[in-house]
């Protein structure tokens, strides 16, 4: 294993070298002195005081996540609340008066008593930090508690006050509090301060809470409801509160493990902390010691304690629920499941007949911490080695190794380079079994092959890796991996080093087109200065075209030569070739993509604003007395929509192709746009559309860019100026309006920030140039055709007249003169719609446009009656009916080879 050195600060009571006459050998042959035994290498010296816990961060999102709940059921379920607290007060009132006074009596004493007599304990513990964050958790839970009441009294929907207040019972008129005002304090400070991890205190709390909970409701000041969201504020505000000022730190140090290690019968000389290979992923795998003894053997020493097991619980969490059960393990784990599943594991390996290191001794260091000690194995691990020293011999080792934990049913579960040791001898030892599977099924073993192959591919290539492993597993167990060979299957590093190398293929494929572009571009150059095509006779034309055709070739060359297939498509191939029937297709792993549950989250939101605005809507007379001479011009601007988008496309590619068939592709981008959103579906179905008609790929790219980089620059200006005109129509003076100014201020501030972050300012700049470096050279040539960039603008004029039309029209369909908006007006709500639906990572920009036209309709004047039954129409015409009609057309075009 790689070995950290300690540097002079991080060496904790080195003494000196003379007085040191005993000596152990080390991993590389060196001698350690040992007289003195608490010497520690590499660890941290100065810890932290205190640590953000991630366990923090999760109970602080419960909370809020179980306000909105409850808050969404006191909202939605009037019945049931109302239900509930009869239910609960006949219950309540059948109890016996003395009861409800003793009580509440010894609630209201012990309430202030509990809080008192544990922080007198923890101070004469000199734990005082510990009460400070309590006193901070109660004064901020105060004021959360004084902001809801506030919210609930003049704001709240009348479903939510009705479920947390109730009439006072000394005064009818008015109402109980929604929070209470010392109850919510109390429980984060006794939450901040610790109390629920003391289990004698902890049974204190509970039944204070309870009891002041029983007697509150049974003299009728508060609601169950109010006592839950109390509870709930409570408990958030002192978990955020830890998660902020942070936790006091009880990691184990070195000194802790060499005392932990002499409970368990070692004697101990040094201990040197070992460098992570990798801390984004294997962050929750411990910390690691090499550790010297006086009378044995050297030991490597993990140890796991909370912190690192938290880390990247989110992740874990993600994969738990957009993967299905099979390919994912439990997010988080007690420190006790994780010690008696990594000690199973070894054991289980070892007896399996594989080479993994032999665990000795396992124990506790202290509450938050577990220790697993293992026999000294060294070595380096896969990821160190040169490519040299990755022998065939080595490469069969390994397959022999998983073999033998197949044989037996265990997955290994992070088949990657540090977890594959080659020891002096070179015997190859699999290391890191903390995440692996007993009795794994065949998917999870095909998922360890697969992941395997890529290991190995990336350090020795497909040929190699695959014959290595046809030689040890045999074809058909290498074949039926295959399906298991997608990106979503592999380790997280593995995904990172692919897409890595996926971006690099990209700029190589990039830079030989442009090389070949450049080197065609002077003949080009010569032959345009010699001959004017105006006065080109026909020979001269046929030489032209001649010429173009033969740069389109080179092009076409230089991307073949260029072009280079991926790994997995490597290893495909490779297999492929010893089992032709091997089955190709990816098992589905995926449970739930993130971009189908960004739509139901986004469609959720959308039918909800939705709904409440149509709940205050009489449809039939609304429909009875709409102008269908309106709905049909709506219907005709949407139609018009299709032939303006063809023209905003071919005005920017120079080649020429069919214009009806280009206004078929764009009918089915109504389709499409449904699946995808609504920046990237499009893109994509007009850059396969114009390399199907022709255009070489490159200039496909770079035409539907200089597309949507003029659309952008259209939108912006139009944007501006009709906002200007909204701003300008009440007034005599030309002076633009505030919601003009606060929206370029806006822009502004943005532009500053992301000019100012140096992330952002290099993803930004990044992201430009490479559309520039394309779009540049392909509007060049398109202003040399004056006509086609007229056609282009034109087009996309057309196109936002089209939509705005539609819009309008939509809003004269419900509405009358006494309820008109102006054009412009619509031109801004409808510009606006659109950019927001552009960025929605929604399908169609479901939710957010319909959302936003409705709120912009509003807010330029139109009552809400006739504001969201137009945003119905205009979205029904425009995203809904035309569904249909375009996936006729996209499998037209599919059929006749255009998609």
């Amino acid at each position: 294993m790689k070995q950290q050195g300690a540097h002079p600060e991080d060496t904790e009571g080195t003494p000196d070298a003379s007085s040191r006459p005993d000596t152990a050998e080390g991993p590389d042959g060196a001698h350690r002195d040992v007289a003195h035994i608490d010497e520690v290498e590499g660890d941290e010296p100065l810890l932290p005081a205190r640590v953000h816990r991630p366990s923090d961060l999760m109970r602080l999102v419960g909370g809020l996540l179980a306000v909105v709940v409850l808050l969404a059921i006191a909202a939605f379920a009037h019945g049931t609340t109302s239900g509930l607290e009869q239910d609960i007060n006949k219950g309540t009132g059948q109890a016996p008066d003395l009861l409800i006074k003793i009580a509440g009596l010894a609630s209201s004493i012990a309430i202030l008593l509990v809080p008192v007599a544990f922080a007198i304990e923890r101070l004469i513990k000199r734990d005082g930090l510990r009460i400070a964050d309590g006193v901070l958790a109660a004064v901020l839970a105060h004021g959360v508690t004084l902001a809801t009441d506030l919210w609930v009294a003049r704001a709240a929907p009348d479903s939510i006050q009705d479920a947390l207040t109730q009439p006072s019972p000394g005064d009818i008129h008015a109402l109980t509090d929604p929070v209470h005002g010392y109850l919510a304090p109390v429980i984060a400070y006794m939450t901040a301060v610790g109390m629920s991890r003391r289990p004698r205190w902890r049974a204190v709390l509970w039944v204070v809470l309870l009891l002041d909970a029983f007697s509150m409701l049974v003299t009728g000041y508060t609601t169950p409801f109010s006592i839950i969201l109390t509870v709930l504020i409570g408990w958030t505000v002192a978990y955020g509160t830890l998660y902020a000022v942070g936790s006091p730190n009880v990691r184990p140090t070195g000194r802790t493990l060499m005392a932990g290690l002499r409970t368990v019968g070692f004697r101990p000389v040094t201990a040197s902390r070992e460098e992570a290979a990798d801390a984004a992923e294997s962050g929750d795998r411990g910390r690691r010691y090499f550790v010297t003894l006086e009378d044995g053997p050297p030991l490597d020493v993990t140890v796991v304690d909370r912190e690192q097991q938290a880390q990247g619980f989110f992740y874990r969490a993600w994969r738990n629920l957009a993967l299905r059960g099979f390919a994912t393990r439990r997010s988080l784990q007690s420190l006790r499941q994780a010690l008696e599943q990594e000690a199973l594991l070894a054991y289980a390996a070892i007896a399996a007949g594989a080479n993994a290191p032999k665990l000795i001794a396992t124990s506790e260091l202290g509450p938050d911490a577990v220790m697993l000690v293992y026999e000294h194995t060294g070595g380096h691990t896969l990821d160190s080695l040169a490519d040299e020293e990755i022998t065939d011999d080595l490469l069969r080792d390994t397959w022999h190794q998983v073999k033998a934990l197949q044989s037996r049913r265990i997955a290994h579960r992070r088949l990657v380079g540090d977890a594959i040791l080659v020891d002096r001898s070179g015997t190859v030892i699999l290391t890191d079994l903390r995440g692996g599977e007993i009795a794994a099924g065949d998917l999870l073993l095909r998922m360890d092959v697969s992941q395997l192959l890529v290991t190995l591919g990336l350090r020795v290539g497909a040929e190699r890796a695959v014959a290595s492993a046809l030689g040890v597993l045999g074809p058909d167990a290498v074949a039926d991996c295959l399906p298991m060979l997608q990106p979503i299957a592999l380790s997280r590093s593995t995904r990172a080093t692919l897409r890595r190398l996926a971006r690099e293929r990209a700029e190589r494929e990039r830079e030989a087109v442009l090389e070949a572009s450049r080197h065609s571009r002077p003949a080009r150059a010569h032959d345009a200065d010699d001959s004017h095509p105006a006065v080109l006779d026909k020979a001269g034309k046929k030489a032209v075209r001649a010429e173009q055709r033969a740069e389109k070739r080179a092009i076409d060359e230089a991307i073949e030569e260029a072009r280079e297939e991926d790994l997995l498509s490597q290893i495909r191939h490779e297999v492929l070739r010893i089992r032709p029937q091997a089955p190709v297709e990816p098992a589905r792993l995926e449970r739930v993509r993130p971009r189908t549950l960004i739509s139901l989250i986004a469609g959720a939101i959308g039918a909800y604003f939705l709904l409440t605005q149509l709940t205050h809507i009489e449809f039939g007379p609304l429909i009875s007395n709409a102008e269908w001479g309106w709905v049909a011009a709506a219907m005709l601007f949407s139609a018009l929509s299709y032939v303006a988008a063809a023209m905003a496309l071919l005005g920017f590619v120079p080649e020429r192709v069919p214009f009806l068939r280009t206004v078929a592709a764009q009918v089915a981008g109504s389709f499409v746009k449904i699946v995808a959103p609504a920046a990237v579906g499009g893109v994509a179905l007009n850059t396969r559309f114009l390399q199907r008609a022709g255009v070489r790929p490159g200039l496909a790219v770079a035409s539907v860019g200089a597309s949507q980089l003029f659309g952008l620059g259209c939108h912006i200006l139009m944007l501006l100026a009709f906002g200007y005109l909204t701003g300008t129509e009440k007034t005599p003076s030309l002076s633009p309006s505030r919601t003009v100014i606060g929206g370029l201020l806006t822009v502004a501030v943005l532009v500053l920030v992301v000019t100012s972050v140096p992330f952002l300012r290099k993803f930004v700049v990044t992201r430009v140039r490479s559309l520039f470096a394309g779009v540049v050279p392909r509007m060049l040539d398109v202003l040399q055709r004056p006509q086609k960039l007229i056609t282009g603008i034109g087009g996309m004029l057309l196109l936002t007249a089209c939509f705005v039309m539609c819009l309008d029209a939509s809003v004269r369909a419900f509405g009358d003169e006494s309820t008109s908006v102006s054009i412009a007006s619509v031109a801004v709500v409808f510009l606006a719609g659109n950019a927001l639906g552009s960025a929605a990572p929604t399908p169609g920009g479901v939710g957010a446009v319909e959302a936003t036209l409705t709120v912009g309709l509003i807010a330029v004047g139109l009552p809400s009656e006739v504001a969201a039954p137009a945003v119905l129409l205009f979205r029904l015409l425009t995203l809904w009916l035309p569904v249909l009609p375009g996936w006729l057309a996209f499998n037209h075009l599919t059929r006749k080879a255009a998609l």
